[in-house]
Formats: C-alpha cells, structure tokens, sequence
C-alpha cells in the first residue's frame, strides 16, 4: 500500500483532541442549559406567543442569573478560597460541594418560573429537569466521577424528546441535531478527560430521564 495515503496519525491527532476540547467548552453543562433555554424562548414558536421582547430577555436574563452566573462565581470562589485545586473540578471530592452549592441555584431556578406569573410552564419543567439531574449526580458522584457533560447531553436529548410529544411545533429537526450534538459530546469527553465508559453512559441516562420525570410532574 502506498504510505502516501496514510493518514499522518501525528497530525491527526493533536487535531482532534483540539476539536474535543474546543466542544467540550462548547457544550458545558451551564451552556447547554442556556442553549435549551434560547431554543425555547426564541425558537420553539408553541411557548412564548404573545409575549413581547422585553419579556422573553427578562426570562433569558432569570435564567442566565440563577443557573449560570451564580453557579460559576460560586466555582470561582471555591477556588480562590482554596477548596478546590483547580476549576476543572477534576476529583470527585472536589466536585461535592460545587454539585450542593448548583443545586440551590438551580433549585431557585425553577421555583422562580414556576411562581412567577406570565412564564410558560415549559421554562419550570427544564429547570426543574436540570435540578433533579445535578441530584442524581451527588448521590453518583459517591460511588463514581459521573460524567457532568454527559448529563447535560443527556438532558439536551430528553428535553427535545419531551417536546416531540408535548410541542405542537416541529421538533425532529432539532431532536436529530441535539442527538448529534450529544454524540460530539460524549465522544469529546472520553478523548481529552479521565471518564471511563460507564460515566459517560450514566450520564446521559441520568440527564435524560430528569427531563421525563420533570414532564410528568409538571405535563
């Protein structure tokens, strides 16, 4: 076989595992929750009729507030006051009072759209999602380094196959792009992080069944 049609495995591979970090940046698990939560505020065209700009920021602007300022200062904080080594939050150890510091926060979250007059009930049932999945999480993170972007894929999936159910809209387009958004994901995580297999399976079971227990307390 000609050598020239080999692929030059030094070249190809600093390549992906750049791309795998760029996405894993990408798609944090803060991130992807503000994605879900700009899909349903100014894409999905069911939720949000008749509700005017101004209304849709200050619901963007709750959310980006209580679950993903709140829970990054919170990181920062832990950092300068040296509970955690680094932001990364490479240990399970370290990652226990970050996962009990984000459960308030997004706990919050929710209560606050589920209370708040004139907020589609959709935007309580995601958060609510996102709330119970950071639980499981704790409870696993005793026994395993549950894979966090995983979770958040995860619940990037389940959220969108709730809605092929519920929504009214066409959601097939966008569901076959956030299960190949989790495919990016996952693949990512097990390229550039120290997850094994089974976190990353249990991760995406862990955020997708938050968003189905989420619907049916909330649907």
């Amino acid at each position: 076989m000609n050598s020239s049609f080999a692929p030059d495995t030094a070249a190809v591979l600093p390549a992906v595992r750049t791309g795998a970090h760029f996405f894993s940046w990408l798609f944090h698990p803060l991130l992807v929750g503000l994605y879900m939560a700009l899909y349903l505020i100014y894409i999905d065209p069911e939720y949000f009729i008749g509700i005017n700009v101004l209304g849709k920021t200050q619901v963007l602007f709750i959310y980006i507030i209580n679950s993903i300022f709140f829970p990054l200062l919170s990181v920062l904080l832990c950092k300068a006051l040296g509970f955690v080594q680094s932001v990364y939050l490479k240990t399970q150890k370290e990652r226990i009072i970050l996962y009990a510091i984000s459960m308030i926060f997004f706990f919050w979250t929710f209560y606050v759209f589920k209370n708040k007059p004139g907020i589609p009930v959709i935007m309580a049932q995601m958060s609510l999602g996102i709330f119970l999945a950071v639980i499981i999480d704790f409870v696993a993170n005793i026994f395993f380094k549950i894979s966090m972007h995983a979770t958040g894929a995860g619940g990037l999936m389940g959220l969108f196959t709730v809605l092929l159910y519920t929504s009214s809209g066409f959601v097939n387009i966008p569901l076959a792009i956030a299960i190949f958004i989790a495919g990016l994901i996952c693949t990512s995580r097990l390229l550039v992080s120290d997850h094994r297999m089974g976190d990353i399976v249990f991760g995406l079971i862990a955020g997708f069944l938050s968003q189905w227990m989420a619907s049916g307390f909330l649907g």
